[in-house]
């Protein structure tokens, strides 16, 4: 269960190598989180990250999750949570793609919509459907501020997003009510490996940046969350621009 704070004291993280997910993570670890579900492909960075969170005092279990492989959700997800409750689940798993190699490859494209948006909707509801069976709990999901309006520049990426922001919120509106709290997360850019040489888009963030607005959102029971908080105000304005204007902008 949570501590008097808000503060999960167990925490299931799918996409187990993500930095966003990490520094989640290590952030909790340090305000009395005890137990975390490192979920992901089994590999060398899986393992690597489960060392470096044992090493902080935690108890740190690894799960083999794909999400591109959602017949598999319910079997694995579900036991996770027959271990015992799960105070916290961070969907944190994605992939930007190549927007230029993918417009060519229809096939690369669908990659990236099932993983960022089909694998989200099978994962999410598994876990919603299992933090309201347990009576409480948060279901917390990386969007994106790129899922706001499509970009030429990022159309795939961002629509997969977009998809996944209006499950997140619909998904909300059904757990309204269940003791299960689900808050949406829009970063802007965020300095990581993945999007390691690329220009960097004005306001841009790091995960731990992220980690520390994903633990203020928990405590005040957020439902969405921007990161930096400015990108309200200008997404706001982006999102009523008049399409030729838009066209135009570099963004």
């Amino acid at each position: 269960m949570k501590d008097a704070f808000g503060t999960p004291q167990s925490l299931l993280i799918l996409g187990g190598t993500s930095e966003i997910g990490l520094a989640t993570a290590r952030r909790l670890i340090a305000r009395r989180a005890r137990t975390v579900w490192l979920a992901g492909r089994p590999s060398a960075a899986l393992d690597t990250a489960a060392v470096r969170l044992r090493a902080l005092g935690a108890e740190i279990r690894t799960v083999a999750f794909d999400a591109l492989d959602p017949g598999s959700h319910e079997e694995v997800l579900g036991k996770v949570f027959a271990e015992g409750d799960i105070d916290m689940v961070l969907l944190a798993f994605g992939v930007l793609g190549d927007q230029a190699h993918d417009e060519e490859r229809p096939l690369a494209a669908v990659r990236v919509a099932q993983t960022n948006y089909t694998g989200a909707v099978s994962a999410g509801l598994v876990c919603a459907g299992a933090l309201q069976a347990q009576g409480h709990g948060s279901l917390v999901v990386l969007s994106s501020v790129a899922g706001e309006r499509a970009r030429r520049a990022d159309f795939i990426y961002g629509s997969s997003k977009a998809g996944l922001d209006a499950f997140a919120q619909g998904l909300g509106d059904a757990m309204h009510g269940t003791g299960v709290q689900v808050m949406v997360v829009r970063p802007g850019f965020v300095r990581t490996r993945m999007t390691a040489g690329r220009d960097q888009a004005p306001l841009s963030t790091t995960p731990e940046s992220v980690a520390a607005a994903i633990e203020l959102g928990l405590r005040r029971r957020s439902e969405t969350v921007w990161v930096p908080g400015a990108l309200r105000v200008v997404m706001s304005g982006l999102r009523h621009l008049p399409r030729p204007v838009f066209r135009r902008l570099p963004v």
